[in-house]
């Protein structure tokens, strides 16, 4: 469906196989870790959400650790998205979760709140993980009320991936700092003279609606509510519906018809939001040839920007602190993690596997590039504050957007539900 959220398509794509596909270790252990043996040797549970290729690469990066570090021995856990936190909420809350796993800025308040995550400054203090050299302010985003609880492997920023084919067949060149009326003329543009929609489904994406509202002077959450109002809500999904209507956004139909490939990708329309890393799904899925352009603005200059990750984080009741700090550090920082990894969790976070790491194919050097254009045009912001609760909003709003477009539910009653919604979320 149009509203269906592309950066949680695109995660479940990209970067998730299914549980069946992957498996799940089955050991859980207690209280977070392997504990000892009898020579000394410590066993750490890490755990992570991911498709094929990121578990073949963090393998062969626990293999690098392993052999530095002959003392602590790393267990692998790993899923797809869904199932890892499904699986993560029983184990928080049965006291046994792993010692470091894979975190996301949506779930951060949420398990500190729960007194889940270490703060791991004391281990920075004590000299076993090295805060420094994260690139464009990236660390910020694993710090809540003072305190580090994840630390950053990668960033993106949301961009605009376009089929580069049918914006020069129809003579549309998307510029930085275009506005969003000229984005929407250009789709109306490629809708008259190709007869496609010009894009997929943009008014379903949280992550764009929240730099819209940047944008605009708001935000899509403050440190404990929704920064918007059902009224400002409402009227981005009744311009999205419209848009529908008009065929200036794909049939979510049709849409739902190809998935899981792309609207994109499978020619349903010329353009589609998503994170920038992700972008290497459409050379893979379709037939074009796909570029990165430049998010519209309200002003003409400021985008509303701001560098996500993927972090580390690390259970606060673990048995080895020292060694979880350790791993943590030589995941973020070794240069041939770095060269390993690549852009697979995003733009690398620290300088030192940046500069390791030289991309060959042209869609992650486009990437680069792009985040370079992004971070020179200095209209990056510190990312949105996202409170306790988030994750379950986020899901909230991909389903009513999705709803909205089919027309199922109409605009203002889909934004009281998410309200709704959001209010029981952040009480729990």
């Amino acid at each position: 469906m149009a509203g269906r959220s592309v950066e949680r398509r695109t995660i479940l794509k990209v970067a998730g196989a299914s549980a069946a596909t992957l498996g799940l270790a089955a050991t859980t252990g207690c209280g977070g870790g392997g504990g000892a043996s009898a020579d000394g040797t410590v066993t750490l549970r890490y755990a992570w959400w991911g498709g094929e290729p990121r578990t073949i690469a963090i393998k062969k990066s626990i293999a690098l650790f392993e052999k530095k570090y002959p003392k602590i021995k790393i267990k692998p856990e790993f899923t797809d998205y869904a199932a890892f936190w499904e699986k993560f909420q029983t184990q928080a809350s049965g006291g046994n979760p792993p010692d470091v796993f894979q975190n996301a800025v949506g779930f951060l308040r949420k398990y500190d709140k729960r007194g889940v995550l270490m703060d791991l400054k004391s281990q920075a203090d004590a000299g076993h993980l090295n805060l420094e050299n994260f690139r464009n302010g990236v660390l910020a985003n694993g710090q809540v009320d003072g305190k580090q609880i994840g630390i950053p492997v990668g960033a993106n920023t949301m961009a605009l991936v376009i089929d580069r084919k049918a914006f020069k067949k129809a003579g549309v060149e998307p510029k930085f700092g275009w506005t969003w009326n000229e984005y929407f003329d250009a789709l109306q543009t490629i809708q008259d003279k190709l007869k496609i929609a010009g894009d997929t489904g943009y008014f379903g994406i949280m992550y764009l609606y929240d730099l819209y509202l940047r944008q605009n002077g708001k935000a899509f959450f403050t440190e404990t509510d929704l920064g918007f109002t059902e009224d400002d809500l409402t009227q981005w999904w009744e311009d999205g519906y419209k848009r529908v209507r008009s065929g200036l956004v794909a049939d979510p139909k049709k849409i739902e018809q190809v998935a899981p490939k792309s609207g994109l990708s499978a020619g349903l329309a010329a353009s589609e939001f998503t994170w920038d890393n992700f972008s290497i799904r459409y050379e893979g899925e379709g037939e074009s040839d796909y570029g990165l352009a430049p998010i519209p603005t309200t002003n003409g200059k400021d985008t509303g920007q701001y560098l996500g990750s993927l972090m580390l984080s690390a259970f606060s009741g673990t048995e080895h602190p020292k060694e979880v700090a350790q791993f943590i550090d030589f995941m973020v920082h070794d240069p041939e993690v770095g060269k390993i990894m690549g852009y697979d969790r995003g733009i690398l976070a620290t300088t030192e596997q940046y500069e390791a790491f030289a991309p060959a194919d042209e869609t992650n050097k486009g990437v680069k590039a792009y985040e370079e254009e992004v971070a020179a045009a200095g209209v990056l912001g510190k990312i949105t504050p996202h409170p306790s609760g988030a994750d379950v909003i986020e899901a909230a709003f991909l389903r009513l957007g999705g709803e909205v477009a089919q027309g199922k539910t109409k605009p203002a009653d889909a934004a009281k539900a998410l309200f709704s919604e959001a209010k029981a979320a952040f009480a729990g």
